[in-house]
């Protein structure tokens, strides 16, 4: 394999996956990030996938796992289960790094994972588990899902309160991350999978 002098992260298996960890963690910190909005991929009942944008909540590497907030009404609800297999891509364009992870997901509704995260969105964010009907249902007219009262403008804690029973978190156990640097130079391709008897990563390097 030809070398690519520059940064150390371009040949070294475990200087790339600690790049991949934390180009996740700053967009999980950084609304600006390119990797905070990502593309969530499942499968639906019949088959076929189904991708969305959502916004990347929180990152921890110990154990692994991505936290995104969701409507539980929602199809990809229905389509996690739980212990489903997802599948996410991101591209950081000022870091040349495309990044696919796949995993088992799941939902809560309920316990003090799920709370501290409706506590920790804004009231904005919280306002969206208001909308009637459920996300995705069909309607005759373009419509916000949101009453005229609340559409518009920054709720009050006691107008979005009767929105947890809607909020969920979607937790994605990371399983494998595949790494992938661009760059007219020389392009670098790796893929990460977590053994889970040996409790570690295992890295090895691709052709791009």
């Amino acid at each position: 394999m030809t070398e690519v002098k520059d940064d150390p992260f371009l040949n070294d298996l475990s200087l790339s996956l600690k790049q991949a960890w934390e180009l996740l963690r700053a967009g999980a910190a950084d609304r600006h990030s390119p990797l905070h909005t990502p593309v969530v991929a499942t499968v639906t009942g019949a088959g076929t996938a189904s991708q969305r944008i959502m916004v990347l909540r929180a990152v921890d590497q110990h154990s692994r796992r991505l936290r995104f907030n969701t409507d539980l009404r929602g199809s990809k609800v229905a389509e996690v289960g739980r212990g489903a297999s997802v599948s996410l891509l991101g591209y950081h364009p000022e870091a040349k790094v495309q990044l696919r992870l796949s995993g088992k997901a799941e939902v809560q509704s309920t316990g003090p994972d799920a709370d501290a995260a409706w506590e920790q969105a804004s009231l904005y964010g919280q306002r969206c588990y208001l909308a009637e009907p459920a996300p995705g249902s069909p309607v005759d007219a373009p419509t916000s899902g949101l009453a005229s009262a609340i559409e518009g403008v920054k709720p009050t804690p006691d107008q979005v309160r009767t929105g947890r029973t809607n909020f969920a978190i979607l937790l994605v156990e990371v399983e494998t991350i595949e790494w992938l640097y661009l760059a007219h130079r020389g392009h670098r391709r790796a893929r990460f999978h977590w053994n889970a008897a040996a409790v570690r990563w295992e890295g090895i390097w691709l052709v791009p």
